[in-house]
């Protein structure tokens, strides 16, 4: 722990004793029917009485004549008061009132906060904790009592909860802490507040403290809940409670409120009750290395992160509606007034252990097993994997161990060739390197190295041992890497020299492992305490002493964190287990035959790394793999001829410059590329006119274009002919909606349709009904398992409930025709709801696509929901230079094109696409920025 000196409690302006009050009346969202005043008794001090202030649903629920199946108890933090919780209240009394489970919620305005009453003396940890049982008590409540708790008042609330396990049915909290990192310095903003001569200042003479805190919402809060904030803290005499609870924070190990901090951080492990974590990861004071810990205390605990919010979660994120969807979803069977029944135990230690279960992405049967044993030994391992019809990633690493024929081959700085052996050898001395030096099971990595044998040695050296890659690729950009690796919370990073600097530039987490060795000045100003050539060196001892890592992982472990691209939000997490990605490897070798003996040229990183997996010798091109657009057709050639390549993998971006640059191929590029067998290009929708190009660059080749995502990345292929075949045949015409035809099903995965309903909702039942428009719904043994740290996401991701089946909802819309080939359309967030229908864009943008005069179209919808108008956004031949509204000719080719009411034809020079793969439009933006200029706002570029 960090020693500052603090300001003690005893230096704070003297308090002043005040009787409880009810609130006045017209504060924003607060029914003024729940306030209620009780008068307490102080435990251990006869005689004396304090006058709490509360609100409590309770009389509304009695008068819809509805008995609740438990009581959530609100604790709030510093400085809010009970006024934090009202739309927990709204919500869980129109929920019952609408016929859902009731629940009665109790929010308290802790003692000398709010409009409870000022005591005239300093309250610590403990004094609140028993404070808070001294009101149960008084309450005489009894049931299911689900804690609820933010920023000091989690402290408070789990403190309850630890001393209350007769009553206690869960726990939910938001951004709080319940322990300090010993090594790491407290949160700036408070170490401001706590500093000498600035604790009283702040809190209590001047309403800074307040202030501040509510400038933390995200987006800002209004004036009139700002109001409502500030309303019991008006004047200096009101704040006292806020400077004692600053003054209370235990950042010195001697300080007396350490003994009940760490009496209660200690209880929290033994809380065997289900447990809901809601977390906004842009709070500057308790961020995510705070929400670490309590899921490290918490490991059954459901978590979602809602990104954009911050330390005010329950202003600038709907954690209402969370909470109580987990409640109704959530088993929670106490009878009023008695300890949980031993059938109640039952089900809720094995609601728990599923809990468990499906956070560490394991099934329930595994969870037993302690962490240093969950592979199960060897022989339950091989068992399991057999079971699967997978092998294990590093199978083939093992099998050609002795080989010194090409696994891969680097391009960068100039071709380096790697054989079997070397990489195989590699791979185990880093593994026995990493677990030398404390990489344990479970500890997630990161890998901030740029596409070569060093990226494929250290990834296939953490999943051998069990550590979960975490794999943010820098197409994300600094901003999406910054918020992806955060997320993450990797325990170690392995990067190389630039992905360090960024790492220790921009705080991310993780101690520091470099691929290269860098002067001692360098070294300790990115903080690297170990190098890749001292693993492999530390690794190799132990090989030699017969100290080598035993534990291998089983196919239920999670292997790897990969991040999804960004284009249509945040990027998101998706955690793969190992059979997952084995299945991913088999998914390949079925529908393209690659294998053994295979040379596999990916222009995109994960297939590159699949090839080890595979036993495919693999190679990267030349390029920056932040900027696809920068891979030229000779470096695919040179990249070819390197490992004889048969299969080819390209991104649609790295494709148009690939095509671009073809003139400068010679003889022998060409008859490189000749050799080719299989060509892919898949990651955005990809013309017939740019695959038939890239496919007369490789003359001997199939032309391939693969549907997927990161959920799940082989879920559909279509070959060129086939576009051909599907856009000349009648299924097509005979859906007006048009699409990209993307092909049938793999061997592997199936295919469903959601319809969508008049408002654009995906409610239908799975079908596969040909030519009904819906989100497209897909399953496969390789899809991935669930978003990390992200509940409702993954919650909302899935659909169907067959046993042994995952059904993942991929967010795009798109139909099935006659042949079963799936059409996409667009993505349902861009799914435009007119007064006349359902609209979906792919098709739109097509037909205006076939217009001369037009490059490339957007189609968006402006307006509210069911009242939307459709404008179409270009680039036209040649680009534009500047921002206008097409000339009339133009404009009424596109409305005849489109066949439907367009309000508007807006041109731009470019359109905006994702980072990554350099072609994904962002047609959200589009359409903000179209009401923007619609609505007669300044022309600025979209």
């Amino acid at each position: 722990m960090t020693e500052i000196r603090a300001t003690p409690a005893s230096r704070l302006p003297r308090a002043r004793s005040a009787v409880a009050t009810l609130p006045p009346s017209g504060l924003a969202g607060l029914n003024p029917e729940w306030s209620r005043l009780v008068d307490v008794a102080e435990s251990g001090t006869p005689g004396v009485t304090h006058g709490w202030h509360l609100l409590d649903n309770g009389p509304q629920l009695d008068a819809l004549g509805v008995v609740p199946l438990g009581t959530i108890l609100c604790v709030h933090g510093n400085p809010t008061w009970s006024y934090l919780w009202r739309s927990l209240l709204a919500a869980a009394t129109d929920a019952a009132a609408a016929g859902a489970p009731a629940w009665r919620v109790i929010a308290v305005d802790q003692l000398d906060m709010g409009f409870s009453a000022r005591t005239g003396s300093f309250r610590p940890l403990a004094r609140r904790v028993q404070d808070l049982g001294d009101l149960t008590d008084a309450l005489d409540l009894t049931g299911s009592v689900i804690t609820l708790g933010h920023d000091w008042g989690g402290v408070v609330s789990l403190g309850w909860a630890v001393d209350h396990p007769e009553l206690l049915a869960g726990v939910v909290l938001l951004n709080t802490a319940v322990h300090q990192p010993s090594a790491e310095p407290i949160p700036a903003p408070l170490r401001l507040a706590l500093s000498r001569g600035v604790l009283g200042a702040a809190t209590v003479a001047t309403p800074a403290f307040l202030a501040t805190t509510l400038a933390l919402a995200h987006p800002p809060l209004s004036a009139a809940v700002k109001h409502g904030y500030r309303a019991p803290y008006r004047a200096s005499a009101r704040r006292g409670g806020i400077g004692g609870f600053v003054a209370d924070i235990p950042v010195e190990l001697a300080h007396a409120s350490r003994p009940e901090l760490d009496r209660i951080a200690a209880g929290v492990r033994a809380l065997a009750v289900p447990a809901l974590l809601l977390w906004g990861p842009r709070d500057p004071i308790f961020s995510d290395r705070y929400l670490d810990d309590l899921i490290e205390r918490m490991p059954h605990a459901r978590v979602h992160r809602f990104e954009g919010a911050g330390h005010l979660v329950a202003e600038d994120a709907d954690y209402a509606a969370a909470a109580l969807i987990w409640l109704g979803e959530t088993t929670f069977e106490r009878a009023p007034g008695d300890e949980t029944s031993a059938s109640a135990a039952d089900v809720e230690a094995a609601a728990v252990q599923t809990a468990v279960a499906e956070t560490a992405g394991v099934s329930a049967g595994t969870v037993s097993a302690g962490a240093d044993s969950a592979g199960a030994d060897s022989a339950g391992t091989a068992a399991a994997w057999a079971a699967t019809g997978t092998h294990p990633l590093w199978h083939y690493l093992d099998e050609l161990r002795d080989l010194d024929e090409t696994a891969l081959v680097d391009m960068q700085p100039a071709p380096r060739t790697v054989s079997w052996r070397l990489l195989s050898r590699r791979v185990r001395q880093i593994a026995a390197g990493l677990a030398y030096i404390g990489v344990r099971p479970g500890d997630r990595v990161s890998l901030l190295v740029p596409p070569s044998a060093d990226l494929t040695a250290v990834l296939y050296a953490c999943v051998r041992i069990g550590a979960i890659v975490v794999v943010a690729d820098a197409g994300l950009g600094l901003t999406g890497l910054t918020r992806a690796v955060r997320g993450a919370r990797p325990d170690f990073v392995i990067g190389a020299a630039p992905g360090l600097m960024a790492a220790r530039a921009l705080g991310w987490p993780g101690r520091v492992i470099s691929t290269a060795r860098y002067p001692a000045p360098m070294s300790r100003l990115l903080g690297v305490e170990h190098t890749l050539a001292e693993l492999i060196r530390l690794g190799q001892a132990r090989l030699e002493a017969g100290d080598a890592p035993a534990r291998e992982p089983a196919p239920s472990d999670p292997a790897a964190v990969l991040f999804t691209s960004g284009s249509t939000g945040p990027a998101k997490g998706v955690v793969y287990t190992h059979g997952q990605l084995s299945a991913v490897s088999r998914a390949l070798f079925l529908q393209y035959g690659v294998g053994v003996g295979t040379g596999l040229v990916a222009g995109f990183a994960p297939f590159a790394l699949l090839g080890p997996a595979l036993g495919a010798r693999s190679v990267t091109p030349d390029m920056d793999v932040t900027a696809p657009k920068t891979l030229t057709a000779s470096a695919v050639a040179a990249a070819v001829a390197a490992i004889d390549a048969t299969v080819v993998f390209l991104s649609p971006a790295a494709l148009v410059n690939v095509v671009a640059t073809s003139e400068a191929l010679t003889p022998a590029d060409h008859a490189a590329l000749a050799g080719v067998q299989r060509f892919l290009s898949a990651g955005a929708p990809i013309s017939e006119s740019l695959l038939a190009q890239a496919a007369a660059l490789m003359p001997g080749a199939t032309a391939h274009t693969p549907y997927g995502m990161t959920e799940g990345l082989l879920m559909a292929d279509i070959t060129l002919e086939g576009i051909r075949a599907a856009a000349s045949g009648p299924d097509d015409s005979a859906h007006s909606a048009g699409g990209v035809c993307v092909g049938a099903s793999t061997a592997t995965t199936q295919i469903r349709i959601s319809a969508l309903d008049a408002s654009g909702a995906s409610v239908g039942e799975l079908s596969e009904q040909p030519d009904v428009t819906g989100e497209i719904v897909v399953s496969a043994p390789h899809v991935k398992d669930h978003y990390d740290r992200l509940w409702l996401t993954e919650r909302a991701s899935r659909r169907g409930a067959v046993p042994g089946e995952r059904w993942h909802r991929t967010g795009d819309v798109g139909h099935l025709d006659s042949a079963g080939r799936l059409w996409v359309e667009g993505r349902m967030p861009h799914v435009i709801v007119t007064p006349a229908g359902v609209i979906t864009p792919v098709g739109p943008e097509q037909r205006i696509e076939m217009l001369t005069e037009v490059a490339r179209a957007a189609f968006v919808g402006v307006g509210p929901l069911g009242t939307q108008q459709q404008v179409a956004v270009i680039e036209i031949v040649p680009p534009a230079r500047r921002l206008h509204r097409a000339p009339e000719p133009l404009a009424a080719a596109v409305r005849a094109a489109v066949g439907s009411s367009v309000a508007a034809v807006l041109v731009v020079p470019g359109l905006p696409t994702d980072i990554r793969h350099n072609s994904k439009i962002d047609r959200t933006r589009l359409s903000r920025w179209a009401t923007g200029i619609l609505s007669g706002g300044r022309w600025v570029k979209p």
